[in-house]
């Protein structure tokens, strides 16, 4: 069973490493909000992580239904959640408070980065590919290892919370208000692509 956990902290490292949409959102937070905030948009989507790779270990006849029935309509909102997000950082002014002082705006982070990585549901694909190349074939077959194999995927992922919110902690205090305002409009118009390319491959 420990042998199932170390491999699935290094898939979790590897694999989970904060990217994509999800990832600027995540260094976006830790730059405008703090970097505890960054930590909790982190936190977020390992949690969706471990969720997924659990799911991924029901077997495929489920993953199968999950991606017939719920692709389209999950790909959709995923997208629309990203242009919407995208919009609100982009026309986001720089806040010269310290968040992360008081533990403001933890949870919202935590919220927001899961249900932008909860609308992903590729990650399934992912973990089904693992489990099966490591030889756990689904809870009913081997609960310890799948359980170890989910717990070190979320441990893995959420490593990566401190290690982004250091590196973005390090480089916040040479950026001005002006640098600040122009990662938002970076930051949103690239989460904004990001969004419309999704809905227009859900909808082709």
């Amino acid at each position: 069973m420990l042998l199932f956990f170390i491999k699935g902290l290094i898939v979790g490292f590897v694999i989970c490493a904060p990217g994509g949409p999800i990832g600027l959102f995540c260094v976006r937070l830790a730059l405008v909000e703090g970097r505890l905030a960054g930590m909790a948009a982190v936190l977020g989507a390992s949690t969706v992580d471990a969720v997924y790779c659990a799911a991924a270990g029901l077997g495929i006849s489920y993953l199968s239904n999950f991606l017939t029935n719920e692709h389209l309509l999950l790909r959709m909102v995923g997208g629309l959640i990203l242009i919407l997000v995208g919009l609100r950082i982009f026309f986001a002014a720089p806040s010269e408070k310290t968040p992360e002082s008081k533990g403001h705006g933890l949870f919202p982070s935590f919220i927001s980065s899961f249900l932008l990585m909860l609308a992903n549901p590729m990650p399934i694909l992912v973990f089904t590919a693992t489990f099966t190349a490591l030889g756990v074939h689904g809870w009913k077959d081997a609960y310890a290892a799948t359980s170890a194999l989910v717990a070190g995927v979320f441990l893995g992922s959420a490593v990566w919370a401190p290690i982004l919110a250091t590196t973005v902690a390090y480089f916040k205090p040479q950026l001005s208000p002006r640098q600040l305002r122009l990662s938002n409009r970076i930051a949103g118009a690239v989460i904004m692509g990001f969004g419309i390319a999704v809905g227009i491959i859900a909808a082709s």
